[in-house]
């Protein structure tokens, strides 16, 4: 079953959860995998695909259950946005379209693992490279991802995540995207070994100036700091 949205943050912030490890590094280096533009969410719209993707998910279910642990199950959408996805073809009907089936899929994990506590997380990536800075509008960032983010919350998620974002602005944007949507919020940070985000901002930065009602739950990712 999934955790009711009243206890989400309270069971984020003090249950043990296990979530998955690189979706698209394990399927390229592990599995042989193509995944054109580093993307994953074509393969939801492909049998063996889906059957892979759930493959994949069901492998954490069991560490989950092994572990007594909580699942926290991302959906395999973290290119599945407008600019990345006119490079694979896919207009805002197909993004739509694939974002939703992608909820379905990871659901369809959910019902089988037999666990108890799972909470599904509609993934959003930057607009551009996680590894490189982004914009510095929050607002041109809410407007750009709110398509993504309301698809997730017509298939029925838990909370979305964006990942991986390079900056304060885009992490901001994706805020008001979702509570235009009316979903919680997680948020993760490219963090270069300097302390940086890309942008040059430290971690700390994003909510300096910003005083939401109730923050967002945050983490952060680490890069190698490369050359510019």
């Amino acid at each position: 079953m999934s955790v009711p949205a009243a206890t989400r943050r309270d069971r984020l912030g003090d249950s043990a959860w296990v979530t998955d490890g690189g979706l698209e590094t394990d399927l390229i280096f592990n599995h042989a995998v193509d995944l054109p533009e580093f993307a994953s969410f074509p393969l939801v719209e492909d049998p063996d695909g889906a059957a892979m993707l759930e493959r994949y998910f069901a492998g954490y279910a069991a560490i989950a259950g092994a572990a007594g642990a909580g699942l926290l199950l991302e959906t395999p959408t973290w290119r599945a946005n407008p600019d990345w996805g006119r490079v694979l073809g896919y207009d805002a009907n197909g993004l739509d379209r694939a974002n939703r089936r992608a909820v379905d899929l990871v659901r369809r994990v959910q019902s089988a693992s037999g666990l108890d506590v799972v909470l599904v997380s509609g993934n959003v990536g930057p607009r551009g490279d996680g590894y490189r800075a982004g914009g510095a509008d929050p607002d041109e960032a809410a407007e750009y991802h709110a398509a993504q983010v309301r698809s997730f919350a017509a298939a029925g998620v838990d909370l979305v995540h964006a990942m991986t974002m390079t900056g304060p602005a885009e992490a901001i944007g994706v805020v008001r995207a979702a509570r235009d949507a009316g979903v919680p919020v997680a948020l993760s940070f490219t963090v270069e070994t300097t302390g940086c985000c890309p942008t040059t901002a430290r971690w700390r930065r994003p909510w300096t100036g910003w005083r939401p009602r109730r923050p967002p739950t945050g983490t952060a990712s680490t890069a190698p700091t490369r050359p510019t």
